[in-house]
């Protein structure tokens, strides 16, 4: 799995283009490791199949649109200060602090470090690159490229086709960012320079340029050494693997205050078909289910008709029919058996034989001298069950008689102490 970093044109770039995906931008794709496997110059338009394929996606943002901003806060929790933070640096800002994203970043000498930049520009960068099928969006400033060097100012040249982003780190805690527009190719390296002595007048830089250019800015460099009594200006040309081993130290991410989006990102395209395929086996199921459902209810209404049928024919003279049919019928027919002189299975001389048959047999499989009586109490029938109580003595235990019961399908259970419920399975 790979890291894409592509190094992102500035905003005013962007706008003055026609299309600004149509920039050329700088790319590479590493490994988790940080080894570069794949590096170019290319439209933004056409590194979708590698943003598509990439585990994650890191846009190092022109740090001309990044503004870091030191500001006094109160000690706050995490949540409070990034919801005071707006509120904080508002002095600061020419824009309304709702309309930009702002982030803390590191707390030295009682000063915390705001990040800023322009909600917009940010939210069209996440919908682009999420449209192309990005995963995770990581969004860093162009400045947390940049190496903080004791007594040193560091920089670095990004080029976009004939714009330039320039990135200054004064220190630790501070850089800035400016979009050059040379008038020629030729005047690039003059106006870089020029930008760089009026942050840092007097300082000693070190610039990091393309490799291409490098022997142009180091013939301007050593112009300006020597016709001046500033701090040299070294030129070192730049790589990717320098840019990846700094951004791997935890940089600030952008995409934490873009609420949301911040998140990993599914690639949907990858699943549509999957979707679909899920989607019609649900319709297709859902119909054979409806259609079960239907057959199965057509043969209920023709059995329940014909129960019904069966019902008036055998009892003419019934006005009433209850919810259940086949219930009713049962009751009819018990109570005709009843009127009859049959006992039912439920009526206490049925319970009360069969038990008296099971004690009977199980006190002589026991071989015990007592009778039934050093068993039962007393007799009770409530509710078409048979209440035994038994002896606190008594030698049959419930468990033993359980098993003689259930084959004359009868159930026996203690609703209390001393007590034995005898019920007709039927």
């Amino acid at each position: 799995m790979s890291i894409l970093y592509i190094r992102l044109p500035s905003k005013a770039a962007a706008e003055a283009a026609d299309h600004w995906l149509a920039l050329p931008s700088r790319y590479a794709l590493a490994s988790q490791g940080g080894a570069v496997e794949k590096e170019g110059i290319a439209p933004l338009a056409d590194l979708a199949s590698l943003v598509a394929s990439a585990v994650r996606v890191v846009l190092l943002l022109a740090a001309s649109d990044v503004s870091l901003l030191r500001v006094k806060t109160p000690p706050l929790s995490a949540a409070k200060l990034r919801l005071a933070l707006p509120n904080l640096v508002e002095d600061q800002l020419m824009a309304d602090p709702t309309e930009c994203v702002v982030i803390p970043g590191d707390l030295v000498d009682d000063l915390r470090t705001a990040v800023v930049a322009q909600r917009s520009w940010l939210d069209i960068l996440a919908q682009a690159f999420t449209g192309y099928g990005a995963r995770s969006l990581t969004m860093v400033p162009g400045q947390s490229c940049l190496p903080a060097e004791e007594g040193i100012v560091t920089a670095a040249v990004i080029e976009h086709g004939a714009d330039l982003d320039l990135a200054v780190r004064l220190s630790a805690q501070e850089a800035v960012g400016l979009p050059i527009f040379p008038e020629t190719p030729q005047t690039a390296a003059v106006e870089v320079f020029d930008a760089i002595r009026a942050v840092a007048p007097a300082s000693a830089v070190h610039l990091y340029v393309a490799q291409e250019h490098e022997a142009e800015y180091q013939a301007e460099a050593a112009a300006r050494t020597a016709t001046s009594e500033a701090e040299s200006i070294k030129v070192f040309a730049d790589n990717w693997p320098r840019v990846i081993a700094i951004l791997g130290k935890n940089p600030v991410n952008l995409m934490a205050g873009m609420g949301a989006s911040s998140g990993p990102q599914v690639n949907w395209k990858r699943w549509r078909w999957a979707a679909v395929l899920a989607v019609l086996i649900l319709l297709i199921n859902s119909i054979g289910l409806n259609v079960e459902w239907l057959r199965m209810k057509r043969e209920s209404d023709t059995l329940k008709a014909g129960i019904i049928q069966i019902f008036r024919s055998a009892y003419p003279n019934e006005t009433t029919l209850s919810s259940d049919v086949l219930l009713q019928m049962q009751q009819k027919i018990a109570f005709a058996e009843r009127d009859s002189g049959q006992a039912s299975a439920d009526d206490f001389s049925q319970l009360a034989g069969n038990f008296a048959e099971v004690i009977n047999a199980e006190m002589q499989q026991s071989k015990s001298h007592k009778t039934v009586a050093a068993v039962i109490a007393s007799l009770e029938y409530r509710d078409h069950s048979l209440l035994v109580h038994v002896k606190s003595d008594n030698p049959v235990s419930m468990d033993k008689i359980k098993f003689a019961l259930s084959a004359r399908n009868l159930s026996i259970s203690s609703p209390s102490g001393g007590v034995w419920q005898i019920r007709s399975g039927k």
